[in-house]
Formats: C-alpha cells, structure tokens, sequence
C-alpha cells in the first residue's frame, strides 16, 4: 500500500475537522470536529509509522506509541470539554458558543447602546 492514501485520507479528515471547528457554534460539535482532528493526526502517525518501518526496517513503532498517548490526551479532553460544556449549558441555558462571549456576563444580561452599565464601558474604553 502506498504513503499516498492514508495521507490523503487523512487530510481530508483533518480539513472536515477544521471546517466543523470553524463553522460549527454548539460546542459538542466543536469538540466532535476536534476529535476529527485527532484522529486524522493519529492515522498519520501510524501511517508513516509502518511506512519507516518498512522502509528502515525500524522495530521501534514510536508512531503507534505516540498514536496510544494521543488517544489518551483525547479522552481527557473529551472528559473536561464536556464537563465545561455541562457546566455552560446548567448556567446558561445553552451551548451555543456566539452566545457565550465573557463567563462572568449572566444569562439575563441586556447586550446593545441602550443596556445598563453602557456608558460606564464607553467611559473606561
């Protein structure tokens, strides 16, 4: 088997990665294309893992060891990232990530000219 297709496999795995991170605007989805992400990142290492060591003859397969600490890295992040979400959408009332701008701003915090405290954040800036 040729470099050539796990390689464009995982590209394009990474490009819907990327365009889901960057489209997307609820956060489980985010994480999803994050974890899109990975998995196109551990595809490669195991894909040129094998490709070395044919190619070498290396018996090392340092690609498929750095492949198990990123797919635990991933479940930790999957872990907190859904906690955090969790905890957004108890407080919040949504995941939506364009609602979400500052932590510390309520979920009953008027936004625009006309809402209370607008002159004193004219005034500071």
């Amino acid at each position: 088997m040729h470099l050539a297709y796990p390689a464009v496999l995982s590209a394009l795995l990474f490009c819907t990665g990327l365009y889901g991170v960057l489209a997307r605007r609820n956060a489980i989805l985010v994480l999803m294309s994050v974890e899109l992400m990975l998995n196109a990142v551990n595809l490669n290492l195991v894909a040129f893992d094998v490709w070395l060591s044919r190619a070498a003859r290396d018996t090392l397969h340092s690609g498929q060891a750095l492949t198990l600490f990123t797919i635990a890295i991933a479940a930790a992040e999957i872990g907190i990232g859904l906690a955090i979400v969790l905890a957004v959408y108890r407080n919040r009332g949504t995941s939506d990530i364009d609602r979400l701008r500052d932590t510390a701003e309520g979920p009953d915090t008027a936004e625009g000219p006309d809402a209370p405290g607008a002159e004193k954040a004219e005034a500071t800036a």
